[in-house]
């Protein structure tokens, strides 16, 4: 959790009568969204970032349906419970389809503590394409091991379509949500975030490559293959990821940026 203790220095002390803990998680998932902020992968207030409330199995943080990516702070973010009660004090509601989406998987028992889900351009544009990621770059191959495919069921405000994304997760870090977008999960936020700007990356190669009007260049089935095992050691348990190395440097890129008053 190296993540938090980078983040935790930057961060006041928690509210009274609020853990530690809590507060910590609360700067990291605040640092996520004004991330996506600066990296223009927000909808107005119509997707969610969230994350376990540490030492509970059933609480995690939403943002408030009403505010932009780039104004929410730790403190304003909403904490609900696995039902969908609203269990902390805002003056806004929550998004019912934050909790669908991200309530299937904290409930599910998945010790992956952080869910982000986006409408991102290129992403949003590759979920609308028949053939999904393409294994035609680096970038697309060493991540598609780790995708997953949902299929559109209409807004994701209904509570029976829960089982079939905790179906579809199963075994994965990435979803392309068919006709919708993007979802990544991780077990910090750092590496929901890394993730997610992995497939957001491989999906604007491709809607670039594919709208230069040329033929793509194939990759033989062997070296996508060969690719394909090196993203699975890459991202997977032990990989490189869990280090955190990059996590930081996204926190710099935000000060450098004039958006790290997140913390408060």
């Amino acid at each position: 959790m190296a993540e938090i203790a980078s983040i935790a220095t930057k961060s006041t002390n928690a509210p009274a009568g609020m853990p530690e803990a809590e507060w910590e998680a609360r700067c990291e998932l605040a640092a996520a969204y004004r991330l996506c902020a600066l990296y223009g992968w927000t909808d107005l207030n119509n997707t969610h970032l969230s994350l376990r409330v540490p030492e509970t199995r059933d609480h995690f943080l939403l943002n408030p349906f009403g505010m932009f990516f780039e104004e929410i702070t730790a403190s304003s973010l909403i904490k609900v419970d696995g039902e969908g009660n609203l269990i902390s004090d805002s003056d806004y509601p929550m998004n019912p389809a934050g909790f669908v989406i991200h309530g299937a998987i904290h409930m599910s028992g998945d010790d992956r503590h952080c869910v982000l889900h986006t409408h991102s351009r290129y992403g949003t544009a590759v979920s609308m394409q028949k053939h999904g990621l393409l294994p035609n770059s680096q970038k697309a191959l060493t991540i598609m091991g780790w995708v997953g495919y949902h299929d559109f069921e209409g807004p994701a405000v209904d509570e029976s379509e829960q089982p079939r994304i905790v179906s579809d997760i199963e075994g994965k870090s990435i979803l392309i949500l068919r006709n919708h977008g993007l979802l990544s999960v991780g077990k910090t936020v750092g590496e929901a975030f890394v993730l997610l700007y992995r497939i957001e990356t491989a999906c604007r190669h491709q809607i670039d490559a594919m709208s230069g009007g040329a033929e793509l260049q194939a990759i033989s089935p062997e070296t996508q293959q060969k690719s394909i095992d090196m993203g699975l050691r890459m991202y997977g348990e032990g990989g490189f990821i869990e280090a955190g190395k990059e996590w930081p440097m996204l926190l710099r890129q935000l000060e450098r940026a004039g958006m790290d008053d997140y913390a408060r």
